[in-house]
């Protein structure tokens, strides 16, 4: 028998060392070539390692959570034979965990600031695992053989409690942790509670590695080192929708306009004359770059956290193609295809609720950025035009600013000239 080290090769990233989020084996487990052993997660995005060589893992690195520097041991697998031929570096593909729903955001580089869509999913193992589920019953052998889609975060928790996937009915395309709280509550054979009563759920203590751990750092430097100060105006959006909703009766086969790519129109519009916004702030130098194309970032809540997908060269898009590559960042997040220099390299983010949009945000800043955009939820009520009361369609559009770098006076003229391209929206399609 030989002694195999595999070594975390360097993913080609520029990184130094990587977060082990998660092990898809344990010591004394026997793998095979090719399969995957662990889920590795870089500045940018998660990266699945595969083994090399089949035999038994003896030893492996460390924890989840722990930080593995490039070159260092990983897994330490017993071969037989009495010599181990070196393989060469395996290919890794960065992969996104998690799902992106930019289309109805109105989700790698984790998002360093901001408020996403939908809630934070803060999970983690319960106490106390239940007895294994039952086996599956008969003419189901189909489906328990089809490939389980489930992020690793969901696969380490549905290990420890003892749940076989196969047996878990996923809401979606994906099983997600939501899927496994109802299998526990109901698939135990403890049927469904009466009304009114409400389940006792136990405590419990959540290490935060991974992506959380990401974003927690990057939002915590980013209040840290920037003096932020949110502006916020009202917009009457009332020929906005009406011309969307025209837009939309003559679509054909392009994807339905949300409110998104119109405000993206109107940012791109009015930023040439207010260049301070579509900055970089590099503090430890003393430089402040300020870019002519308009590379928007897109805050989006994921089952990982918040992320941030990029479209390059904005302003020179129209409604249409910004529709389609906002859906087409959308569907490479979900399955986990979208490439790194999707995920970075954004001049200014755009942030939205959509729906659960609220009266105002104050978003954290995208740091390095100096600015972060978040439009609110659209409200129908009263207000007066000259000396008559109509009904508006009324939308709040917050801004912050990194004050280092950006005047107050700057920040609002600038979201005037916005509102007022918005509340007009003929001047979207004229030069």
């Amino acid at each position: 028998m030989a002694l195999f080290t595999f070594k975390l090769p360097d993913i080609g990233e520029g990184i130094s060392e990587a977060e082990i989020v998660g092990w898809h084996v344990a010591v004394g487990d026997r793998v095979e070539e090719d399969q995957p052993i662990a889920d590795m997660m870089t500045d940018k995005a998660t990266v699945e390692m595969e083994s090399p060589v089949a035999g038994i893992v003896v030893r492996l690195a460390g924890e989840p959570g722990d930080q593995i520097p490039i070159g260092a041991m990983l897994v330490e697998i017993e071969v037989e034979g009495d010599e181990v031929a070196a393989p060469p570096p395996p290919s890794v593909e960065a992969e996104v965990p998690g799902f992106v729903d930019l289309a109805e955001a109105e989700k790698p580089l984790p998002f360093r600031g901001g408020v996403g869509v939908g809630p934070i999913d803060d999970s983690a193992p319960l106490a106390e695992p239940p007895h294994p589920p039952p086996p599956s019953p008969e003419g189901e052998g189909e489906k328990a053989r089809s490939p389980i889609l489930a992020s690793p975060a969901v696969r380490a928790r549905a290990k420890d409690l003892g749940i076989d996937l196969a047996q878990v009915k996923a809401s979606g395309e994906h099983v997600r942790h939501a899927d496994l709280d109802a299998f526990l509550l109901y698939g135990q054979g403890e049927g469904y509670r009466p009304a009114g009563r409400s389940a006792t759920r136990p405590d419990e203590q959540i290490k935060v590695i991974g992506m959380r751990r990401r974003i927690a750092e990057n939002m915590a430097a980013s209040k840290r080192h920037i003096p932020h100060f949110t502006y916020v105006e009202e917009i009457d959006v009332t020929a906005l929708e009406e011309l969307r909703a025209q837009l939309n009766d003559g679509r054909g086969d392009r994807p339905k306009l949300t409110m998104l790519p119109l405000l993206i129109v109107a940012l791109c519009k009015a930023l040439p004359d207010f260049p301070m916004l579509n900055a970089r702030y590099d503090d430890e130098a003393g430089v402040v770059t300020r870019h002519g194309a308009v590379h928007l970032g897109l805050a989006t809540q994921t089952d990982a956290g918040l992320m941030v997908p990029v479209i390059r060269d904005a302003q020179n898009r129209n409604v249409w193609q910004l529709a389609t590559e906002i859906r087409r960042l959308a569907d490479a997040a979900r399955t986990g295809k979208a490439k790194s220099e999707e995920l970075s390299g954004s001049t200014l983010t755009l942030t939205s609720l959509g729906p659960l949009g609220g009266i105002a945000t104050t978003p954290v800043i995208n740091r390095p950025e100096v600015a972060i955009i978040g439009p609110n939820r659209v409200i129908e009520r009263p207000m007066f035009r000259g000396k008559e009361i109509v009904a508006a369609k009324l939308m709040n559009l917050s801004i912050s600013c990194d004050h280092r770098v950006v005047d107050g006076f700057d920040a609002a003229s600038f979201v005037q000239a916005v509102r007022k391209l918005l509340e007009a929206p003929a001047f979207l399609f004229v030069d």
